[in-house]
């Protein structure tokens, strides 16, 4: 039976960059639908190749030219970076038609090595997106919805209406996470997906990177990071806890960036005269692969779990990053924290504004759990913007000057 096609907010911005580069590089985590979307934006009219199988791979850096020849542009060349050596030789077939846009669409899951090769090869050529998991606003059919801070013309249409939705539901999907299969067939056991997900994943990516040698404990360390998520990570503690070295702890965070399985956020440093703290924080890029790798199973658990709030917030940071991924912009997203322990979870840049959001678990918002964002206003001064108190519930209400309690729904 043929799986459910999820309408994606990338769609737009990718035929946007068709129209103006001559190639587009799509880049993102395994499984994340990249080689569905470029299919059913670009399927009728274009052709299809993956270069992950060895003997098409052999054949791409034997005859390069000839491979070329053999798929003519338009192509989709899916995983590029196990076929790297092809690039230049994309580079002059872009060369002699210079004019004509939209001729190779490229995917690939190593951000870190494909980024420096497409530099090197098609610099100027290639437009570079990324797609992230599905959003909630994909999953239920509004993709391009704006943020709460946004104006409702950025998208043409207005704010939805507050919507309801069941805690248990909500926790539901959290621990199943956005990756197309699973928001597609909610049937699938997600255990099983994510379990061959993170083989998979190993075996294919963190084999191909030299930092990597013993799977074993790579694996320990993504357990680790997971029981640490929105916590400010101490790698020294974190390396000491799995019996391995600093820089292959670091060398292993940067590999789980590169393969767009977590998102490091750094703090915000604008104000000198207040000690800031400077340790980041990680969150994984799936809520569902957070879960899993945490070992909760059940939604009842997760939410009443010591992670309960983590996970949250992670989704919270989700929606946003996906939000400004999906138009094609890089989002511009910290956390603020003071020596002293206060504390705003995130302080996203947008429209020359600093928003504050503070992530609460509670479905009661309360004037209380908004002290942490006056505290950021009254310190950045013109340069903060509203703030936003986001909570698992239904209600929107003021709970202070400047200050929204916002139902995560809508994100």
């Amino acid at each position: 039976m043929r799986r459910r096609y999820i309408p994606r907010a990338l769609e737009p911005v990718l035929r946007k960059a068709a129209a103006q580069f001559p190639a587009v590089v799509l880049t993102g985590p395994r499984q994340s639908g990249k080689t569905t979307l470029l299919k059913h934006v670009f399927g009728e009219t274009s052709g299809y190749v993956s270069l992950e199988p060895p003997d098409v791979r052999a054949a791409a850096a034997a005859d390069p030219r000839g491979f070329l020849d053999l798929h003519l542009a338009p192509a989709i060349f899916d995983e590029v970076q196990y076929a790297p050596d092809l690039l230049p030789y994309i580079k002059e077939s872009i060369d002699e038609r210079r004019d004509a846009h939209g001729q190779y669409f490229l995917t690939g899951s190593q951000n870190l090595l494909l980024t420096q090769q497409v530099t090197e090869s098609l610099a100027g050529r290639a437009a570079m997106l990324r797609l992230l998991p599905v959003s909630q606003g994909e999953e239920s059919g509004r993709p391009l919805d704006p943020l709460p801070w946004e104006p409702p013309a950025r998208s043409e249409k207005p704010h939805p209406a507050v919507k309801h939705i069941a805690p248990s539901d909500l926790w539901k999907n959290f621990v199943r996470g956005g990756y197309p299969e699973l928001v597609a067939e909610p049937d699938r056991d997600i255990s099983l997906w994510h379990s061959s997900y993170v083989q998979t994943y190993l075996e294919r990516d963190v084999r191909s990177l030299r930092q990597v040698g013993d799977l074993i404990s790579f694996q320990s360390f993504l357990r680790a990071l997971a029981a640490r998520t929105g916590q400010l990570l101490n790698l020294t503690d974190v390396a000491r806890d799995l019996g391995v070295a600093v820089n292959t702890a670091k060398a292993w965070l940067s590999v789980l960036e590169a393969t767009f399985q977590v998102i490091v956020l750094r703090p915000y440093h604008a104000n000198v005269g207040k000690r800031l703290v400077k340790t980041p924080k990680v969150y994984f890029t799936d809520t569902g692969m957070l879960c899993y790798l945490a070992g909760l199973k059940d939604p009842d658990h997760a939410a009443a779990g010591p992670l309960g709030g983590a996970i949250f917030e992670t989704a919270v940071l989700l929606e946003i990053v996906k939000a400004f991924v999906n138009r094609g912009e890089e989002p511009q997203i910290h956390f603020w924290r003071t020596s002293a322990g206060v504390e705003v979870d995130l302080v996203v840049e947008a429209s020359g504004k600093l928003i504050p959001i503070e992530v609460k678990l509670s479905a009661t918002p309360r004037p209380a759990m908004a002290s942490g964002i006056r505290a950021f206003q009254e310190d950045l001064g013109e340069k903060a913007g509203q703030g936003f108190v986001i909570h698992p519930g239904d209600v929107r209400l003021p709970l202070a000057p400047k200050v929204v309690a916002l139902p995560f729904i809508e994100l």
